[in-house]
């Protein structure tokens, strides 16, 4: 068969079937179609701590200590998402499921969105933004200090996760990135020294979850886990 000047082979197809340009399209569709169902799904997830809030607000739920309730939850909210957002990696890594990449920036953002209710709900209802309560659970308080230095690198963080951000700091925003997994490990410390006093285990399930996220990044284990699913393929 000849091609006449201009033809494309993308434009052929067997007859009475789709060119191979319409196969690619729609397959593209299927693929974009996906990932918005997955980003609704996972901002649903997300969403989920704070439609339950509400929705025990609304029926009258009795709590003992209501600002103690509503610091709980919204902290724990905080923790679940950015321990989400850093699996992201290691499950790309592990199962090359590269479509939860953009998820990544959602779920951390998410997990900022959720650290300033937390911080809000310290600062303004249980004390009253009075600056010497504030200075003096601040200073005398050690989980309240980890729990603010976490913040702070976590505001850094969200305010940095820009395009416009990543432009402007070139190769020093990985490396700056980087910082999410001492906020991690802050978090947890802050987690820690808040409920020592009823041992709860949490904080230490955290603990070794963010412990083998992070030994998951590590450059020599990702090159080897790569190789092998590799070969598996």
């Amino acid at each position: 068969m000849v091609l006449r000047s201009g033809d494309d082979q993308s434009s052929l197809a067997e007859p009475g079937g789709p060119s191979l340009r319409q196969r690619g399209r729609k397959l593209l569709g299927r693929r974009v179609a996906g990932r918005r169902v997955l980003d609704w799904i996972f901002h649903v997830l997300a969403l989920l701590p704070l439609i339950l809030l509400a929705r025990d607000w609304w029926a009258g739920a009795y709590w003992i200590n209501p600002i103690q309730e509503l610091t709980q939850r919204s902290g724990s909210a905080a923790l679940w998402l950015l321990t989400a957002s850093l699996a992201i990696t290691p499950l790309i890594t592990l199962f090359d499921w590269r479509q939860l990449g953009p998820l990544r920036r959602t779920l951390g953002l998410y997990a900022f969105g959720y650290a300033l209710v937390h911080f809000l709900i310290f600062v303004v209802l249980d004390y009253g933004l009075d600056p010497g309560l504030l200075r003096e659970a601040i200073f005398e308080k050690p989980f309240a200090l980890v729990g603010l230095a976490a913040f702070l690198l976590l505001s850094m963080l969200a305010l940095t996760s820009t395009r416009g951000w990543m432009r402007r700091l070139g190769k020093a925003w990985k490396r700056l990135h980087r910082l999410v997994y001492a906020t991690g490990g802050l978090v947890i410390l802050h987690y820690l020294w808040a409920t020592k006093a009823d041992l709860d285990p949490r904080p230490l399930a955290f603990g070794v979850a963010m412990a083998v996220l992070l030994g998951l990044r590590v450059p020599a284990v990702r090159r080897r886990i790569v190789a092998r699913r590799r070969a598996r393929a």
